[in-house]
């Protein structure tokens, strides 16, 4: 949360504009992802739930309240990804993806490179096969 003697943002969260921008990012992303051809096959065809979950998990992610933790307990990301076959070509893709949605949503260069440089660690963290 900002200090109120200090009205800078402290979190990635409150510098991309909060639960606003993390929706519109979502909503940019997930068309991206369902289009392509390396990793929309991962995904089922009512992505909605897939969605929820995302935006839940990115508002955590990037400092703002603990919404994933709430609705599901901790995330445990790299399990849930198991059952996946995440290819470093995948978690390429999937990043390409995101980058393609903050360009589409109009995030400001920089920002936008903090979002990606704090997604990589996630995305490569959850390869379980080499491609």
């Amino acid at each position: 949360m900002s200090d109120p003697r200090n009205p800078q943002p402290t979190t990635l969260y409150e510098m991309i504009g909060g639960a606003g921008t993390v929706r519109s990012m979502v909503e940019a992303f997930y068309p991206k992802v369902q289009s392509h051809p390396l990793i929309g096959p991962l995904f089922p065809d009512n992505i909605d739930p897939v969605k929820e979950k995302q935006y839940l998990f990115l508002t955590q992610f990037f400092g703002g309240p603990p919404l994933y933790s709430e609705q599901y307990g901790h995330p445990m990301m790299r399990a849930r990804h198991l059952p996946f076959e995440i290819t470093p070509q995948r978690a390429d893709a999937w990043l390409g993806c995101m980058k393609e949605a903050l360009a589409e949503i109009g995030m400001e260069a920089g920002l936008a490179e903090l979002v990606l440089q704090r997604l990589q660690g996630p995305a490569y963290h959850f390869v379980n096969k080499e491609g």
